[in-house]
This record gives C-alpha cells, sequence and structure tokens, in this order.
C-alpha cells in the first residue's frame, strides 16, 4: 500500500522556546539535571558537510538530545558541553534512541573519546514487513502518527560548526533528536503493527 504524504497535516514539531543551546554553565547544569532524570532520551548528531572530494568531516559538530518537553543543543567546540554530552552518553541506565545512527558510535569514539551506551537506531529496528530497508524519519513519522515531518536538504546541509545557530538550525537539530523519541514511544506502544 503505497501512502501519498503530500496530503498528510504537517508534523507540529517543537516549539522554539523548547529549545536549549547549551552555551554556558548555568544552561549545561539545567541540561545535565533533566536529561539525567529521564530513562529515555531522542539522539543525533550533526556535523558540517564535506563537499571536497577527499575532504575529512572534522564532525560531529552538535549533540542533539532531547525528552518529550525540551531539546538540549550541545556544540561540541564549547568545553561547557563535553561533560554533559558523555555523561549522558556514556550512561547505561539511559536509553538514548536515534534514526539512522550510522556511524555515530565509531565517530563519537574517535573524535571526542565517548563510548555510547545503550543506544537504539530506531531506523532498524522498525525494518519489516512495511519497510525493507533503514526507515527514514519521515516515512516513521507518516506511518504512525500520519503526519508529514519537513526537513530542509538546505538546512541539513548547512554549517554546523558554526558558533551560533539560525532559528532553521535550531528547530531541524531539535526536532531530529525529539521525533525519535516520540517514534518510539508511539512504536514501543503497539503503532507499528498497524
Amino acid at each position: 500500500m503505497t501512502m501519498n504524504t503530500a496530503e498528510l497535516p504537517i508534523y507540529p514539531g517543537i516549539a522554539l522556546a523548547d529549545v536549549v543551546f547549551v552555551d554556558n554553565p548555568d544552561k549545561a547544569a539545567e541540561a545535565l539535571a533533566a536529561l539525567s532524570a529521564e530513562t529515555a532520551l531522542g539522539f543525533d548528531t550533526e556535523s558540517k558537510p564535506t563537499f571536497v572530494k577527499g575532504e575529512v568531516s572534522t564532525g560531529p559538530h552538535l549533540v542533539q538530545l532531547a525528552t518529550l518537553q525540551r531539546a538540549y543543543l550541545f556544540p561540541v567546540a564549547l568545553a561547557v558541553a563535553l561533560p554533559v554530552i558523555r555523561a549522558v552518553l556514556e550512561n547505561p541506565a539511559i536509553l538514548k534512541i536515534g534514526m539512522g545512527l550510522g556511524n555515530d558510535r565509531s565517530v563519537l569514539r574517535s573524535r571526542l573519546g565517548i563510548d555510547l551506551a545503550n543506544v537504539l537506531d530506531l531506523g532498524e529496528a522498525m525494518r519489516g514487513d512495511w519497510h525493507r530497508g533503514t526507515v527514514g524519519a519521515k516515512v516513521a513519522v507518516a506511518r504512525l502518527f500520519g503526519e508529514r515531518l519537513l526537513k530542509s536538504k538546505k538546512t541539513g546541509t548547512s554549517n554546523w560548526a558554526n558558533p551560533k545557530l539560525n532559528e532553521r538550525q535550531l528547530l531541524y537539530a531539535a526536532n531530529d533528536a525529539q521525533v525519535a523519541l516520540k517514534l518510539y514511544h508511539a512504536w514501543k506502544a503497539g503503532a507499528h503493527r498497524l
């Protein structure tokens, strides 16, 4: 059965007021307290794209962690972000859920010395009768929520290494992490059997 996603209502996503760009010690402390209190978080990373053949990525440049209420964005170039990222990503008591995590584990280990613990690539876990390959966020949102996830390619391939991110980047990154968590809860509740 083929679904025409263009006719679906748009997935509303997270509000900008619920996105925290962790760039100072107070926000880092707030993020650590909020994230450490959860048993499951949405997770993703963003890297500045490479466009020249042979150019090696220096990413990840941004790590995103989300609860159902808030998304916390950590620019890895800021020293204040690394202790929080490490504490959460290496904590085996917190399940980190992402879509299409691919090489995140090896890149986080080699570039930041972080060993991911308790991670679920929901895109892989959702493979099955209704979708043969790795399930992307757009397909999963259409299937489980009956909504259309808008993802701008221009924003997705923007410079994530910038010390200041624009509103479109903040929302794109926050939604990438939070939607994985929301999809996980729907999938776990049995929506994947539909």
